[in-house]
């Protein structure tokens, strides 16, 4: 066994952040980074029927389809870019992704390198299949997120991303700064579907049987929901309607702050 002291042990932990620091310089930017890696991160997980998975990302997107089987799939690729290929190569083993799983819930989390790295940038694009009645949470702080073919729940928030929803059966939650909702409801259930854009607009499809409360607010911006057979109630303006499609039933609400707003039947 070789024992080392704790100035060697000390040196050791700072010697790849005092390489990245000279090699790679400060305030870079992807124009100057020449280099990139990535490698593939697998897992495979199983979760109780209508239990949570969550992805809490950092830059990078997160595609989420529902699969045939009862499995929770995940493949994230870790992306490094850096001012060479062989300092990226190097660190992409060492972007981390912390897992806290049970039955009930499952979190994966973009750690990235951990620290402050000048003149390095990380992204962790996640491709997940989950059973179609998982409940999901996702959040990027820089990327987009999309879903497809699923009936739990979704709440999806990202920073300078678009949200995009396909096939969709349940409630979602959509939150947007500075990117664009896209949503595609095959039904409307008992759960609330609530879009909120920041600098970005809605597109809403919903089925014209579909039982709902339609509530749409823009405030810079327009509102087209002119092929909807909405039954029109209470005040309406060109930045504001409300109204009953068909029974009435679950809330469903678009608002946008810097984005026009359309919601359309779904074709």
């Amino acid at each position: 066994m070789v024992l080392h002291s704790p100035q060697q042990r000390s040196r050791g932990r700072h010697a790849l952040l005092g390489v990245v620091l000279l090699l790679s310089g400060c305030n870079m930017h992807r124009g100057n980074l020449q280099g990139r890696a990535s490698d593939e991160w697998t897992r495979s997980y199983s979760l109780q029927d209508g239990g949570e998975f969550q992805v809490v990302g950092g830059t990078g997107t997160i595609d989420v389809q529902a699969g045939t089987g009862t499995a929770i799939e995940v493949k994230a690729e870790r992306v490094v870019h850096a001012a060479s290929n062989a300092i990226a190569e190097s660190l992409v083993s060492k972007v981390r992704i912390s897992e806290d799983v049970t039955s009930e819930k499952i979190v994966l989390r973009s750690e990235g390198l951990g620290g402050i790295i000048i003149g390095i940038e990380i992204e962790v694009n996640f491709h997940v299949t989950v059973p179609a009645s998982t409940r999901l949470r996702l959040h990027t702080a820089g990327g987009n997120i999309s879903v497809a073919n699923l009936s739990g729940i979704v709440v999806a928030s990202s920073t300078n991303g678009n949200i995009s929803g396909t096939a969709l059966g349940g409630g979602v939650d959509a939150r947007s700064t500075n990117g664009n909702i896209d949503v595609d409801l095959a039904a409307v259930s008992k759960d609330a579907v609530d879009l909120r854009a920041t600098n970005g607009g809605i597109q809403l499809a919903l089925p014209a049987s579909a039982n709902a409360n339609v509530e749409v607010n823009c405030t810079n911006g327009t509102i087209d929901i002119a092929d909807l057979p909405l039954e029109l109630s209470g005040e309406q303006s060109r930045r504001r309607a409300r109204g009953r499609l068909n029974e009435g039933g679950a809330p469903v609400e678009a608002t946008a702050i810097n984005g026009d707003i359309h919601i359309r039947p779904r074709q």
